[in-house]
């Protein structure tokens, strides 16, 4: 898939996965979101509460319409009008930070009729805009709440009965300190995800929807600045750099950084600044905004263009069109006294291929550092947020 094309430069292009990689990915279990396993939960715990029987099996729809099953871990009545039961989360072969957790969904009877859903101990509250629910409330998102809402409503006519139904995760809070959900604003547990009900190993889209998610957030809070970096290394070299920004404008894109770009621009947000390796870099520069590894290769043609742009013999430009690899050309740069206006030079085409992606609609700032993630090479261009502090 395209992340765009501008009307002229480089191609920005995503290569489309290897099959190779397609065949790895078709071998891989699949699993259920969190907001699947507490939907069957709920709907295990409302029929418990209306046969007066506990369910070993429930059955519920995903968004697709497609009807699952699920084995029900533990059932129970805690007392007269109240019933719980517990569904185990699979993700498959998903290294997921909530395989195994135990969702849990209590329902009980009410006064007035409807279904009021609650957020119970490690499920987190949300406690900054920007995430599309409700400040003070439950992280449980839209989709997640309406399979809720569903499984339920199958059992219960909801506009005779009341129910109040609550979902927690008893070790949510542990759980949550594995996530990003502090610097969102989610605090003391998970959140209740999903989109499609299903979790795809190792899933791309739910890495990217986490960067836009990211994205939105810091947009409400109101930052001068978004900082998209490549990975850990470079995102606590990036926040050591930049301490006057508060930690939600940091966000690790990863490989998704026209996603992050896009809702940049969608968020209002004035500026961008893009950290990372020079591998990376040269990618961007290319006019690849999809860079992993296995989709697209490092052009060192374009470093040898940069080492020429910036008065290197033509000697040292064919040496690095000829590296194995971006560090090798970083390496050369660097014994022939280069390496900081050959920096500068990369980074001044990346923040003009990032400033046309978005039409010029936000602007853009690019810094090389170095393979600790720590020290900062080049910035550019001149005057940007890693040149001069506020």
């Amino acid at each position: 898939m395209s992340e765009g094309r501008p009307e002229e430069g480089p191609e920005l292009r995503e290569p489309d996965l290897p099959r190779t990689a397609k065949a790895r990915q078709r071998a891989l279990r699949t699993g259920w979101t969190t907001g699947t396993c507490a939907s069957a939960a709920a709907r295990a715990a409302a029929l418990h509460l209306t046969t007066g029987e506990p369910q070993r099996w429930v059955e519920v729809a995903l968004p697709s319409g497609q009807r699952v099953t699920f084995a029900v871990d533990r059932a129970e009545l805690l007392r007269a009008g109240r019933a719980e039961a517990v569904v185990v989360k699979d993700a498959g072969d998903d290294p997921d930070v909530t395989h195994g957790s135990c969702l849990t969904a209590t329902v009980s009877w009410r006064e007035r009729p409807g279904l009021a859903l609650h957020g119970g101990v490690g499920v987190g509250v949300v406690t900054r805009p920007g995430l599309g629910l409700e400040v003070g409330g439950p992280a449980i998102n839209a989709v997640p709440r309406r399979m809720i809402d569903q499984a339920v409503r199958e059992v219960i006519d909801v506009a005779e009965h009341g129910v109040d139904v609550t979902i927690s995760v008893p070790d949510g809070e542990v759980r949550a300190r594995k996530t990003t959900n502090a610097r969102l604003g989610i605090i003391g547990g998970i959140s209740i995800l999903g989109t499609t009900g299903i979790v795809r190993p190792f899933s791309t889209a739910s890495w990217r929807a986490s960067v836009e998610q990211a994205v939105s957030v810091a947009a409400a809070q109101g930052v001068p600045a978004m900082v998209l970096c490549t990975g850990g290394r470079t995102e606590r070299g990036a926040m050591r750099m930049l301490p006057w920004l508060p930690d939600v404008a940091f966000v690790e894109v990863g490989d998704f950084t026209g996603a992050a770009l896009r809702r940049s621009v969608e968020g209002g947000l004035p500026r961008v600044v893009f950290v990372g390796m020079i591998g990376k870099l040269t990618k961007l520069a290319s006019g690849v905004l999809m860079t992993h590894y296995t989709r697209s290769k490092v052009d060192t043609g374009v470093l040898a263009e940069v080492t020429g742009a910036v008065g290197g013999p033509a000697s040292l430009a064919d040496a690095v069109a000829a590296a194995n690899t971006a560090r090798h050309a970083y390496e050369l740069w660097e014994s022939a006294g280069l390496l900081a206006t050959a920096g500068e030079e990369l980074c001044r085409r990346v923040a003009r291929v990032l400033e046309r992606f978005v039409d010029g609609r936000i602007v853009a700032e690019a810094a090389m550092v170095d393979f600790t993630g720590e020290t900062l090479i080049a910035a550019a261009p001149p005057g940007g947020l890693l040149r001069e502090a506020p």
